[in-house]
């Protein structure tokens, strides 16, 4: 899940992040209302956490102006504010889930999931939650891995490599788009992780069987297809 996170209490943000992180998702951040409405109108998010009180545009103006703009992504409000008419405000502003604070981490990331999951329902299309590309297939919502019928199994870092992979089949892949998309690096850190990692997925997809399907393009990248792009 790729989430946007706008918070302006920074140490709440960071620990958010870091939190969602650990339990395999992909999480950006704005402090701010203005630039969390531009993020999230920009950005291809399965989730908005939404924060009420925030700087230069609360939380229900930007909802409700993504909302005008046709901006659909679930969002889940954040609040201090935790009555009842506090809860409606929230909802008829176009959020779709409000939770008060203090919460705990847990009842969050299920509400979050729960959110991305009903998303992916109503988009009813077998690509938003799987991939194919030849014998191999990739399963979001079960976190399955198959090639030729075959399990493979994948730490939560292999998978959501492979899975970015898989969504862009056929295009190639950079460093940069991967250490953005599955690290959530916005900086180069300057070791070998993505070199280290993408032999370890190519070990675990490719090795046993005769074709591969993770090829590396030299001086720009990574592509997944079933087959070889040096006879394309």
């Amino acid at each position: 899940m790729r989430l946007l996170i706008i918070e302006d209490d920074r140490e709440a943000a960071s620990y958010l992040a870091k939190a969602f992180r650990e339990a395999g998702h992909v999480p950006d951040l704005a402090h701010d209302g203005l630039d969390g409405y531009a993020l999230a109108r920009e950005g291809d998010y399965d989730m908005l956490i939404v924060d009420r009180m925030l700087p230069k545009l609360d939380g229900l103006s930007l909802i409700r102006s993504l909302r005008e703009q046709e901006v659909t992504t679930p969002v889940l409000i954040l609040s201090a504010l935790g009555q009842v008419d506090d809860r409606v405000k929230g909802l008829r502003a176009g959020g779709d889930d409000y939770l008060p604070k203090p919460y705990a981490f847990s009842e969050l990331l299920a509400r979050a999931e729960i959110l991305a999951r009903r998303r992916t329902a109503a988009v009813g299309t077998s690509e938003a939650t799987a991939y194919r590309v030849g014998d191999l297939e990739l399963d979001r919502l079960s976190h399955r891995v198959t090639r030729a019928g075959q399990e493979i199994v994948l730490q939560p870092r292999e998978f959501r490599l492979l899975e970015y992979l898989m969504r862009h089949a056929g295009q190639v892949v950079t460093r940069t788009m991967l250490l953005e998309h599955v690290w959530d690096y916005h900086f180069d850190p300057q070791t070998n992780v993505i070199d280290v990692h993408v032999s370890r997925l190519r070990a675990k997809i490719d090795k046993d069987f005769e074709r591969p399907i993770l090829h590396t393009i030299r001086g720009a990248g990574y592509v997944v297809r079933a087959d070889d792009p040096r006879g394309a």
